[in-house]
């Protein structure tokens, strides 16, 4: 916050880099600022220059007082007093004691229409996603329905838990940013994938105690999410679930990384129980308060980049078994392939928009690397044809160009290559 001369104005104006998107006038007195929630303020740090209002004036005194929020959406923002404020000091926000200073928003209409598109782009990707599970959970039930439960050996119970635990921990960080699309994705993930673990564990191909133990954290990790997402939840009761996903995952990611190259590497759980044991110690030193603020802050998004990586990881411990063992190519679905690129494609607008860096760097890859990167492996092998992987390559590269226009447009930006800019930068 930086201080600044005073002047006399008519208002105080909100704005977003090229883009006002609020107007504040003074009136009643010893009132505070509230911004309604269904504010949406572009980029996701927006500055606003706050106009301080004489005691008995209809002018504003301009005072140069700004601030940036990291979070693209808030509910209110009251401002009382100039001073310090302990509930916003990671914002590095004053508060400002003035007259009642009213919003009326000016709302750029391409950008109330890209808000609405992304929106619908993010819940239309739980239709490319839903069918990847659906061919192997028909081919599970015909095996089990004719007395076949030895072929679901074949099914890697643990690479599926893997795929769950990354779900459910993903849906909780959605839930929280009330991404409805996003969240609905993950739960799918989460259903599809438990099915295929029921019947895995009907067969006796999965442990029962790891299957009771999957099923119970199902059940409380969507009830929590639920209550969550409505509101319904005490915080430390969902504060203490974010604990158990953020040692959870940090643990699993270690071990899935090491297994990948075990052919290589010694058989061994040792970076599982490693990571477990230090992840379960800092966050109990979070709890206490011993640790640094930084790492604090840094903490609240451990369970959700985990989860990211542990996806990121799956397209490369594919690609690298396809590099020791090619013939491994032949057994590839381009479909499943085609339907997890379109996915994660689906899911990379809304991302991008939201400045979302977690979202967009997992989707991105899945679409990218997942997807495209797979399928070059494919056509350099001869298991798909040209025209396929020349016509996906285009394809591509025609939606993530619209993706950048519309956004630049969107947010009033000069260049294309903007909303990448304060993606990765957080300018503006």
């Amino acid at each position: 916050m930086a201080g600044g001369n005073m002047a006399t104005a008519p208002r105080a104006t909100m704005m977003a880099p090229a883009a006002v998107v609020g107007s504040l006038s003074c009136k009643n007195p010893s009132d505070a600022l509230r911004i309604p929630s269904s504010g949406f303020l572009s980029p996701p740090r927006p500055r606003l220059q706050l106009a301080a209002c004489s005691s008995g004036s209809d002018f504003l005194a301009l005072r140069s007082l700004s601030f940036s929020l990291s979070a693209p959406r808030f509910s209110s923002i009251e401002l009382c007093s100039i001073q310090d404020s302990s509930r916003f000091k990671s914002k590095a926000i004053r508060q400002v004691r003035c007259q009642a200073l009213e919003c009326h928003e000016k709302k750029n209409s391409t950008y109330e229409f890209w808000d609405s598109v992304t929106d619908q782009l993010s819940g239309s990707a739980t239709f490319a996603f839903l069918p990847l599970q659906i061919p192997q959970i028909v081919l599970n039930y015909r095996n089990l329905s004719v007395g076949n439960a030895a072929a679901l050996a074949a099914v890697p119970w643990t690479g599926l838990l893997t795929g769950l635990l990354g779900n459910l921990s993903l849906l909780s960080y959605f839930a929280e940013k009330k991404e409805r699309g996003a969240a609905v994705v993950q739960a799918v993930g989460v259903l599809s994938t438990y099915i295929v673990l029921v019947q895995l564990a009907f067969a006796g191909t999965m442990p029962m105690p790891i299957f009771t133990a999957t099923a119970v954290a199902v059940v409380i990790g969507f009830l929590v999410n639920i209550l969550n997402f409505y509101d319904l939840i005490s915080k430390d009761i969902y504060r203490g679930w974010k604990d158990i996903i953020t040692v959870g995952g940090v643990s699993v990611l270690s071990q899935v990384m090491w297994t990948t190259f075990e052919p290589f590497l010694p058989s061994s759980i040792l970076p599982g129980i490693i990571l477990l044991a230090l992840s379960t110690a800092a966050v109990i030193l979070e709890r206490l308060g011993k640790l640094p603020r930084q790492i604090s802050e840094i903490m609240g998004g451990v369970a959700a980049w985990s989860a990211t990586l542990l996806f990121m990881w799956g397209p490369v411990a594919q690609m690298w078994t396809n590099y020791i063992n090619p013939s491994n190519i032949k057994g590839l679905s381009v479909y499943t392939i085609l339907l997890a690129m379109v996915g994660n494609g689906l899911l990379l607008p809304r991302a991008l928009f939201t400045r979302d860096l977690m979202w967009f760097t997992g989707s991105s890859w899945g679409a990218l690397m997942q997807g495209w990167g797979i399928l070059m492996s494919m056509y350099t092998h001869k298991c798909i044809a040209g025209s396929i992987f020349i016509g996906t390559t285009v394809s591509l590269l025609l939606w993530f160009g619209n993706m950048l226009i519309m956004d630049s447009k969107a947010n009033s930006l000069d260049s294309v290559f903007s909303p990448l800019w304060e993606l990765l930068f957080r300018k503006g």
